[in-house]
């Protein structure tokens, strides 16, 4: 990659859209850091996402959320990996819209469920239903992901290399976050 990144690319969307392995290569791709943002959190309350919704409650999770997604976007440009409903606050959209870049990995209800089924780590899906709970999840927050910069489609048949290439498609139109070196 011969462009520089001049502004954190935001990795926003419905948990299993493939933000954390998508965010991962597309760092490397554009040969900066990855950061996930609820690792972040975690290491700063040594606790785990999880316990932080059981202890605090999603509200406290999400002020905690905002101020270091807000810490990262100070920081040097990366790839930044942020929780499914960090997107979903107004103040914290227009603070990433405002010193970075949001990119909506957009999966369907099929793709995400086959995707996170089988792992336990998803607070929000600890309910009797959680393939309901999901579909709930993706009708409320659909709307705030469409606010996003970019919009890149995911889909089974993309592999995670593939994906990030069609991300970087999309941020070479952006000369303000992809510019020359």
């Amino acid at each position: 990659m011969t462009a520089k990144l001049k502004k954190t690319v935001v990795m926003v969307g419905m948990m299993g859209a493939g933000k954390s392995a998508v965010g991962k290569e597309l760092a490397r791709l554009l040969g900066v850091p990855f950061l996930d943002s609820d690792a972040e959190i975690e290491t700063a309350a040594n606790a785990t996402i999880a316990e932080i919704f059981a202890r605090d409650g999603e509200a406290f999770f999400r002020d905690k959320e905002a101020q270091v997604i807000a810490r990262l976007l100070d920081a040097e440009p990366c790839v930044l990996s942020v929780g499914g409903g960090a997107f979903l606050r107004a103040a914290t959209r227009d603070l990433i819209t405002r010193r970075g870049v949001s990119v909506w990995l957009k999966a369907d209800l099929s793709t995400l469920w086959h995707r996170v089924k089988r792992k336990d780590t998803r607070p929000l899906l600890r309910t009797p239903n959680p393939r309901q709970t999901l579909a709930e999840l993706m009708t409320i927050r659909e709307p705030a992901y469409a606010e996003a910069d970019l919009i890149v489609q995911t889909t089974p048949e993309y592999s995670i290399e593939t994906t990030a290439e069609k991300v970087v498609e999309a941020l070479s139109a952006r000369v303000d976050v992809l510019g020359a070196p």
